[in-house]
């Protein structure tokens, strides 16, 4: 039997230390249009080994989109950019740095690792959207999954 053939919904990392913050995301990705699944993490490391399927993440999905603050304990967003960026597997993952403060020196600073987009926080409603919704074309759309209907 024929099955209709959907795409499969955005896997997405938010890698944010501050509750208020990842809040804010998370309930701006509710209100989207945007189908995904979110793993929130609040610090480097733990961040560092789901992206690298260590330890306790060796199950965990591979993300289409990570939205990263750059300030995190234990393991800058900088320091996790430059592993992903490093990494065969993860190389060509959308990142979007999420940070209180980034002047155009800062931008600068992220050119050569391929950020595809920067969010200041406080972060603006209707702009964090629109760049989720326009990342949507680093999604592996390959990647189908058949309608369970």
């Amino acid at each position: 039997m024929f099955q209709e053939a959907i795409g499969r919904p955005m896997e997405i990392l938010l890698v944010e230390d501050s509750l208020v913050a990842a809040k804010f995301a998370i309930g701006a990705l509710k209100r989207s249009e945007v189908k995904h699944r979110l793993t929130w993490m609040t610090d480097g490391e733990d961040a560092r080994q789901f992206l690298f399927r260590e330890q306790r993440f060796s199950l965990a999905p591979r993300p289409d989109l990570v939205l990263l603050d750059l300030n995190l304990p234990r393991l800058s967003g900088k320091q996790i950019l430059e592993l992903v960026r490093n990494d065969d597997h993860l190389k060509k993952t959308a990142v979007v740095i999420m940070t209180g403060e980034l002047g155009q020196d800062g931008i600068h600073e992220f050119d050569e690792l391929d950020v595809q987009g920067y969010l200041v926080k406080p972060v603006d409603l209707e702009n964090f959207v629109a760049l989720v919704e326009q990342l949507k074309s680093y999604w592996k759309s390959e990647m189908i999954l058949p309608n369970s209907a």
